[in-house]
């Protein structure tokens, strides 16, 4: 076995495999960039080798710099986690040239199976129902356009050969959608993968996205862990994940497993790898889409309903060792859900949110959560690397189960000093489909057509949030009142009427301390409310007549911001006579921002595609922002002048920087 394992990663991916390491008795080594120089995984590890500058590729995707890592630690192996060098070929055999041994598959299964469109034509000879498609490489635009509306046929998806995580993919609609899909998808795999070679395939409507965990040693064995449900997908971005697939019976789940076997047994697979389907979920059909020669993101529901550790498996493989399980000796135990917890503003079309995290308490693990991350208290998201914060694992002996603590463990995730997706996890937890399994790829566009809205949060008795509001103020009050250095024989009587205010309305309440807590009065109805709280934590855990509930506590003065099943809500506790004068206060209207356009994120202004004076119509683009190596193309809302350009391409920008003042279209400029 290993002694010392050099982690050629960042993130919540480095600290898993340190996490492995440890229980395994092995010394790691972390690399890091300058953005990275104090990041968690840095200090996990036993030892930590600094790599270069920011962009990772001048840092983690060097691979004489890893190689060098190794020669001064004396690192064995190196796990290169996902991502990054995890399917390049070139890194797996610049390591054996050096004796140093690469935990994943050699380099010819990942030739074979790691290239989109190589993968392809092998599964196809191999007899592998695949996908309809262009497998040449698209030369340009005009080329795009013809192959999508002559060969294949709308609609199509667009996808970088070496792609991953969503990036250099376009769905295209039409010829225009296609030529501007060809054209970012170009640059999003220059940019994320040195390789902007691009393909078209058919875009099969209402599918499912299952795929297969398998594992195989360098003996000849080769086993699958079962199924993964990754259907709720945004920008084909995967963003929960499910093991099992609710839709998979017995029988297509041996088909699918036998079948990824087969494929990884045709190339000699080692390692861990995934094995991807579109199925239909009408028919349960499947066509291979792509093998991952590589760990997986959502491998841990597969870890939770099987109880292997696939990252100790891929390290014992590496070693030599065989898989020390049969086929039938896979047995699928529960369900286990992964939600990705994300710095992102799920309110701005999610658009991503960079910056210090300058609160970070997760929930706490148990039997039935896991929380894999890579940040701390105090740590920032770059601006440079994926803004995932962590996966959230809930598992439980139903898929039901599994759901309320995942919707539990939402609650308690207290994250402050930028913004984060829970309120859309916690929105999908509660969505009629995705409760009853009725999911496909597209589930997301159509529940949420303009994005994430208020409305689309899970409804809640608004007398939970009255009566948590009312203890809140009731136990601070009483906290004050007791303070020390009073004048002796002076007694502070609790106040028990209240007016609370919240959404705007006002509620008369009476609030006491009771035993185990408190007893509320909200608008005549009597509501017991049992909890322990303090006033210095940030979270409000008790029962409101029975009912467990979990709410995050922001104070302001008198304002109390709560925050329960992914919404937030502004309460307002004040003595009456004061409730009825906070009601003539004016409304100071914010300023009017209709006539800019405004940077909905920090991120680097790649172009500026009109000019001062220039009549725009609705729909037309604007400027290109790139952000977390995405490009993001800015329309105008409706037509309209250019009076202004406030940026110039290659700024950086700030959240809700001026870039563009418009004027209306019939004003002379």
């Amino acid at each position: 076995m290993f002694k010392k394992i050099l982690i050629a990663n960042r993130g919540e991916i480095a600290c898993r495999v340190i996490k492995t390491c440890r229980k395994m008795g092995i010394k790691t080594v972390a690399v890091y960039s300058d953005a990275d120089k104090d990041s968690l995984h840095v200090q996990m590890a036993d030892e930590a080798v600094h790599i270069g500058p920011p962009p990772s590729a001048q840092s983690y995707l060097l691979i004489d710099k890893i190689l060098d890592a190794c020669k001064q630690t004396g690192a064995e192996a190196v796990h290169p986690g996902y991502g990054f060098l995890s399917e390049k070929a070139e890194f797996q055999k610049a390591l054996a040239k050096a004796g140093i041994t690469f935990i994943g598959p050699d380099a010819h299964a990942m030739d074979s199976m790691g290239d989109k469109i190589t993968s392809k034509k092998f599964a196809k000879e191999a007899g592998v129902s695949t996908v309809p498609g262009h497998m040449d490489i698209i030369k340009d635009p005009d080329e795009a356009v013809r192959i999508a509306r002559d060969v294949v046929g709308y609609p199509v998806m667009l996808k970088a050969s070496a792609g991953g995580g969503g990036k250099g993919m376009r769905l295209a609609w039409n010829d225009t959608e296609a030529r501007e899909g060809f054209i970012s998808a170009t640059n999003e795999a220059k940019s994320s993968f040195a390789d902007d070679r691009v393909f078209i395939e058919k875009f099969i409507e209402h599918p499912r996205h299952i795929e297969i965990q398998v594992m195989a040693d360098g003996h000849g064995n080769v086993v699958y862990l079962g199924e993964r449900e990754c259907s709720i997908q945004r920008r084909h971005q995967k963003v929960i994940e499910e093991a099992p697939s609710p839709l998979l019976t017995p029988e297509v789940r041996k088909a699918m497993g036998e079948q990824a076997c087969a494929l990884a047994k045709a190339v000699n697979y080692k390692s861990a790898g995934t094995v991807e389907f579109i199925v239909s979920g009408k028919t349960s059909d499947f066509y291979f889409l792509e093998m991952n020669t590589r760990l997986q993101v959502e491998h841990p529901v597969t870890e939770k309903i099987t109880g292997i550790d696939l990252v100790e498996i891929m390290i014992r493989v590496a070693a030599g060792e065989k898989l020390p399980f049969k086929q039938d000796d896979i047995k699928l135990n529960g369900w286990a859900i992964e939600a990705r917890v994300y710095a992102e503003d799920p309110f701005r079309n999610f658009l991503p949110s960079i910056g210090r995290l300058v609160r970070y308490a997760p929930p706490p693990e148990t039997n039935h959560v896991r929380v894999d991350t890579g940040v701390y208290e105090g740590g920032e998201i770059s601006m440079y690397y994926d803004p995932m914060i962590a996966k959230l694992i809930t598992y439980g002996q139903s898929r039901d189960a599994a759901i309320v603590h995942m919707r539990e463990a939402l609650d308690q995730y207290y994250i402050r000093g930028l913004s984060h997706n829970i309120p859309f996890l916690a929105s999908l937890m509660c969505k009629e489909k995705f409760v009853k399994g009725e999911l496909t790829t597209g589930f997301i566009a159509e529940e949420y057509p303009d994005g994430l809205h208020a409305e689309d949060l899970p409804e809640d008795d608004p007398t939970v949030l009255i009566a948590v509001g009312a203890s809140i103020k009731c136990a601070i009050t009483i906290r004050n009142y007791e303070v020390s250095g009073r004048f002796t024989g002076h007694i502070l009587e609790v106040p028990v009427e209240w007016t609370v205010v919240l959404g705007g309305k006002y509620y008369d309440v009476e609030v006491r301390r009771a035993e185990g807590g408190y007893a509320v009065v909200v608008n005549g109805e009597a509501v017991q409310v049992k909890t322990d709280w303090k006033m210095e934590q940030p979270l409000f855990k008790g029962y409101v007549d029975g009912r467990f509930v979990c709410v995050q506590v922001d104070r302001d003065g008198v304002r109390y911001t709560l925050s329960h099943s992914g919404a937030r809500a502004v309460v307002i506790v004040l003595r009456r006579h004061v409730a009825e004068m906070y009601k003539l206060m004016p409304y100071k209207a914010p300023p009017d921002m209709s006539k800019f356009l405004l940077s909905p994120m920090p991120g680097l202004l790649k172009s500026v595609d009109v000019e001062e004076g220039q009549l725009v119509r609705a729909g037309e683009p604007l400027v290109v922002v790139e952000a977390m190596k995405m490009e993001n193309i800015f329309r105008a809302e409706r037509d309209a002048k250019v009076l202004k350009l406030l940026a110039k391409a290659g700024d950086s920008l700030a959240v809700d920087q001026k870039i563009i003042e418009f004027a209306p279209a019939d004003v002379e400029v």
